[in-house]
């Protein structure tokens, strides 16, 4: 994936998007995924958007062939519950929580779920059962922010105040 990564990421960023991950999935048909988000940060992509980021990234995998074999391009946007991919989404998203997945066992587990608390010499930092956990951001294999009434109403902008609250 570092390959094409390195083939789409400048083009990409120059429509004014970031790439989010890359991926390959499926089994019979293979399925190249694409997650960006709006380098500004000023809400999510739209289907324009979409768009506009699978042609440029269509004409640059036909130049530049990375793939052998056919498959399908899917360009979307991370959504809610995105995946965090970056150590700055460890920083951005912080206060959330989240689900950590490691390469390797740590104190005995390779899960782990809790509210970040950002990212700290070079390992995320994750609330889990009232203790504070570091993560070397090298061994997380997968990650993702877990679906809440808070993240959907930080995301949506439809928090309620404490004067509606029941």
């Amino acid at each position: 994936m570092m390959r094409i990564t390195e083939i789409i990421e400048p083009s990409i960023n120059a429509l004014g998007f970031e790439l989010v991950r890359v991926s390959m999935m499926g089994k019979d048909s293979n399925v190249l995924q694409i997650m960006a988000d709006r380098a500004d940060g000023n809400g999510s992509i739209n289907v324009e958007d979409c768009a506009e980021i699978s042609r440029t990234v269509s004409a640059l995998m036909d130049v530049e062939d990375p793939i052998s074999g056919a498959y399908h391009l899917e360009v979307s946007s991370p959504g809610i519950d995105r995946p965090l991919t970056r150590a700055k989404d460890f920083d951005v998203w912080r206060g959330f929580e989240a689900k950590v997945e490691l390469v390797m066992a740590q104190n005995g587990r390779r899960r782990f779920s809790g509210k970040l608390d950002g990212v700290e010499d070079d390992a995320v930092a994750l609330i889990v059962d009232g203790e504070r956990e570091l993560l070397p951001l090298a061994d997380i294999a997968k990650s993702k922010l877990v679906l809440t009434d808070e993240l959907i109403a930080h995301v949506t902008g439809k928090g309620r105040s404490d004067e509606n609250a029941e």
